[in-house]
Formats: structure tokens, sequence, C-alpha cells
């Protein structure tokens, strides 16, 4: 074929409009054209995107509907599309991607996500590749040297957490994927395995390969039904082709994958939760330590990881773990997967070096809000994340500056909130979300969050609410010191900080 138009599959351009699109594509396309479904660029409010490959070029149409199709096929086999109106010009020239540095997203929205062919012309498998020449220990310390901190949130360095599991001693250990992706703001999990599921894969066998695993779990959650899909397909590809099995590509190194669904509970994100409910138990947090990586799944060492963790291990083995380390800041080295999301007018992912402003994201990428009023507050790092107000926006975004400021990076998730928000309903939101989703099995997290929302409630209603101020702080410290895991622990993140930067929402006040 001459001519190849693309349009994606993937949860959000779908939701969109982009199957109605591909349908009505297919029947202006003639025997010299073809249509390949990729995945999303990630440039949400472009979608649905429609791009067109032809005369040694790829250029994007969006947001496209189906009426827009007849003119768009007519100007391409023209030879000019940029008379149409909705024409973008080539698009890796698109300013909202070309400003990114995309090491994780690099294939992402390329090509189609479930074929093996593509994805070794793009570089796939060559990090494996290189994984079979070396030791387990090699690898790991290719790991340690690259700086790459685990992306789910705690920023634990991935190299400590491989070699402990490899120098434990067990005949089984295991490799777990936890994507049971569940924070408010958050896709990039869904994005990748949507869009580019082969580097998950070959992520996980490398992780297999360096600590001695034979066996690896994805725990997807439930409600990322096309995921379920492309993975399971994915799985079966890999499989077929020596990818995964007894042998991998004949090394004689053993690594299995299977893919097991959540339990659509928010609790289930948290590790060792996670554990619990792939052993088939209700998800409930154990006391640590031991730490899975001596006492994991099946009461056997376990590295435990998120997607983003595990697909950015191919970057770092394919090109060297100082090409990685090149891109950050301090100790946060690597990119990090930043999702646009909420009140604001350009909505997507974004993958930026670590060092960067949350200024620059909302303002260069974001485009503002997307009501046109002005932006007050940004969470970062799902609902357990700080809001931050305008004085906190030229923060650097890495971990360390991040906490320093009170907040946290977490998964990447920036969700924007225009001047309209009332940030005590936000706070209340916070111990409410605590008190719907904890697992029960400590008192300050069960307990407290519910006695949260009761204190903030009466806080609102009272003409001398400041009065009840310390006794919120005061619950805030003991859910925060007392509690077993980061549900309980972190929801006084949000809370405290709507207080401070936010206290006239409480009537409490002129805001700091």
């Amino acid at each position: 074929m001459t001519t190849c138009y693309f349009v994606p599959r993937e949860t959000t351009a779908c939701a969109l409009g982009a199957e109605q699109v591909a349908s009505a594509l297919q029947l202006l396309l003639g025997d010299e054209e073809g249509l390949v479904r990729n995945g999303s660029r990630g440039a949400y409010w472009l979608e649905p995107l429609l791009e067109v490959a032809a005369a040694g070029r790829r250029v994007a149409f969006g947001p496209v509907a189906p009426g827009q199709l007849p003119d768009i096929v007519a100007a391409v086999r023209a030879g000019q599309p940029e008379r149409h109106p909705d024409y973008l010009g080539p698009a890796d020239e698109l300013p909202f991607l070309a400003r990114q540095q995309r090491l994780t997203f690099a294939r992402v929205g390329v090509a189609d996500p479930l074929s093996l062919e593509d994805y070794r012309a793009q570089g796939g498998w060559r990090a494996l590749e290189r994984a079979l020449t070396l030791t387990s220990q090699a690898i790991i310390d290719e790991l340690k040297q690259s700086g790459l901190r685990g992306r789910g949130g705690a920023a634990f360095p991935a190299g400590i957490k491989w070699q402990t599991v490899h120098d434990a001693p067990a005949d089984q250990k295991y490799i777990a994927c936890n994507a049971d992706e569940g924070d408010s703001g958050s896709f990039a999990d869904r994005l990748l395995m949507e869009s580019d599921p082969y580097q998950l894969i070959e992520g996980m066998v490398i992780a297999g390969c360096a600590v001695g695993a034979t066996q690896g779990y994805i725990y997807l959650r439930s409600e990322y039904p096309l995921a379920r899909d492309f993975l399971t397909r994915a799985i079966e590809t890999a499989r077929s082709a020596g990818y995964l099995g007894a042998s991998v590509l004949g090394s004689g190194r053993a690594f299995e994958l299977e893919l097991r669904l959540g339990a659509e509970a928010y609790i289930c994100g948290e590790e060792t939760s996670m554990l619990d409910s792939l052993e088939g138990k209700r998800g409930m947090v154990r006391v640590k330590p031991p730490v899975p990586a001596l006492q994991g799944l099946f009461g056997q060492p376990t590295v435990v990881h998120n997607v983003l963790t595990l697909a950015a291990v191919t970057t770092v083995l394919a090109h060297g773990a100082r090409y990685y380390c090149d891109f950050g800041q301090g100790r946060s080295r690597g990119t990090l997967a930043l999702q646009l999301a909420g009140n604001v007018r350009c909505g997507g992912l974004v993958e930026l070096a670590f060092g960067g402003t949350l200024r620059e994201l909302i303002e260069d990428f974001g485009g503002g809000s997307f009501s046109g009023r002005p932006v007050r507050a940004v969470q970062v790092g799902g609902p357990l994340g700080a809001y931050l107000p305008e004085s906190q926006w030229d923060t650097p975004l890495d971990y360390e500056a991040f906490a320093a400021a009170g907040a946290m990076l977490g998964h990447g998730g920036v969700v924007v909130f225009d001047d309209a928000v009332d940030m005590a309903a936000q706070a209340r939101f916070a111990m409410a979300f605590c008190a719907l989703e904890s697992c029960g099995k400590c008192t300050p997290c069960r307990i407290g969050s519910v006695r949260g929302v009761e204190l903030i409630d009466r806080l609102v209603a009272s003409d001398r609410g400041e009065t009840l101020v310390p006794q919120l702080l005061e619950l805030c410290e003991t859910m925060e010191l007392g509690s077993l895991c980061a549900m309980g622990g972190l929801t006084p993140m949000p809370v405290r900080s709507a207080l401070q930067h936010f206290p006239a929402d409480f009537g409490l006040g002129g805001e700091a």
C-alpha cells in the first residue's frame, strides 16, 4: 500500500469517537490504502487523532469526526493534506510532543501495539537480548548505576530491591507487576499497556533474569478491559515467539507470565494488599517487616514494581545506565510520566526529565484551565497528594524538592482546579475517600478517617471553626504516624495543605 491511515484503538481515544472514525474511514479506503489501529500518543485534547503516512512523511489531523473524513482523504489523495482546516502538520513536530523527552513512551502511538515486527523495528527486545548476555549481577549493577527509582509513588531505588531479591535464598522467586492504577487523574499505566504492551513484558522478563525469578504476574485493574485484551494477546504472541517459556530465546533461562484481574479495591494498589489478592485472599495490608523482597508472594522473595518502573528497565538495558542517568537531576534520574487531568485545556501524557517545574507543565503543556478561569490549585500524586497553590508551582519536579515542600510526586497524576473549587470540600473528600477505601486493619486509618470527615463538617459549619483546627491537626498526626500503610498515612497530606494554603474555604480568614 502507498498510503497508510492510523486511528488509535485506546480507551480514551475510543471514548472520544475513534471507533466511529475507524469504521467510517474503512469504507472510504481503496486498494492502495490501509488502516492501522495504533495506540494513542497521549495528546488527548486532539483525539480522535488521525495520522496519515504518504509520500515519505507522516502528518496528523485532529480532532476529527466521521463527517470530515471524505474531505481529508480527498486532500491526501491530491497530495495537499495541508489544505484541510484540521491539518496539524507532522505528528512528531506537534509542540506538545516535540517539547517532551520521551524514553518510556517513545513508541507509544507510533504503530500497531500488537505487532511484533513493529516492536522489533522500533528497537524492541534489544534490551532483553543484551540482558541475556550478562550475568544476573551485571544486570542489577546496570540498574543501580542508572539511578532508576520506583515510579509507583514510593520512589525506592529499583536496583537495591533487585539486589535484595537476588541475594535472598529461595527455590522460587516472583516478579509482580502492580497494574492496579487507581489514583484519580492517572492513566499512564493504561496508556502504555494499550499502546506498547511488549515493553512491559520485556521489562518483566529482564527482571526475572536478574533476580532468578521464573514466574511473573501482572495484577491488572479490572476496570481496564481493553488493556486486558491487549495484554492477553501480547503475552500469547510473545510466548509463541520464544520470549516467554522454559528457555527464553534459547538462553536456558525460564520465565513465564500470567495476567490476573484486580479486586476493584483501591487498597489493592498497596503492594502487600495486592499480594494477598494475588494469593486469592481478601486484600489486606500486611505488617512490615518482613518486606516483600524477602517474603512476598506465597511467602517467597518478590520484586514488586508498577508498570512504568518495569517499562523503564528496557531503556536502561538497551541504551546503558549512563544514557538514562543523564536525564534528570540530583537523586531523581531519568524521566517522569506526568498525567495532566482535571480542569485543564490540553490534558494528556507528558514525559519529561526530572527538574522542570509544575508551572511549565500547567501553562506550557496544559495551556491553563479548560474553563478559561484562573487556576487556583493543583493536586499532584493522586487523591492522597497535597494541594499546591500558585506560590508553589515553581517547585522543581523531583522527589526531594516535592518532599521538602510537604508534597509528593507519587505516580505523576496532576489534577488541575480553577478558582471555582471549594478546597474545604476537597479536604473532606480525602478523609471520606480513605474511610471508603480503607482495608480496616488498623484503627488510625479505619476510625481516624471517619472522625476526620466529622471534624471537617463541624469546622466548616461552626462560626468558631478555628477552635477545631488543633484537634483536626492532631488527628492527622495520629493517622500519619500510626497507620500501617500509605492509605491512612498520606490522607492527612491533602487535608493539611488545604488548611494551610486555602484557610478561607474553611471560614478561617484569608489565604496564606
